[in-house]
């Protein structure tokens, strides 16, 4: 069972950096393609990144690619996000969530999928 927790949320003015961190306390986390998501107030939700768990392909949406980093540490149970270069478009609700990667071909960051979900933490970026 996966219990997901999201950290490292705060306030930056525009141009700073953000780490994130969404931690497992559960114990599943090696069967997982893990994504990062982010939903500011009145627009959808948006998947910003995806890696996947046994072939390491990463995916960024184009509003984020050259600015954002995924990665994950399984021995650690958490995947981050690192965010430079940060813009005020960027203030958002960010969720990390997960699917199973353990079934045939599940392994893949193809934008759907995802059942677990973390409660979010708000990043802020000031002009």
């Amino acid at each position: 069972q996966l219990q997901l927790v999201e950290s490292g949320g705060g306030l930056v003015q525009s141009g700073g950096s953000l780490k994130l961190s969404c931690t497992d306390s559960g114990f599943s986390f090696d069967y997982y393609v893990m994504g990062w998501f982010r939903q500011a107030p009145g627009k959808d939700r948006e998947e910003i990144s995806c890696i996947t768990r046994y072939d390491g392909i990463t995916t960024y949406a184009d509003s984020v690619k050259g600015r954002f980093t995924i990665s994950r540490d399984n021995a650690k149970k958490t995947v981050y996000l690192q965010m430079n270069s940060l813009k005020p478009e960027d203030t958002a609700t960010y969720y990390c969530a997960a699917k199973s990667a353990y079934a045939y071909r599940s392994d893949r960051c193809d934008g759907s999928g995802f059942t677990s979900w973390g409660r979010g933490t708000q990043v802020t970026v000031s002009s």
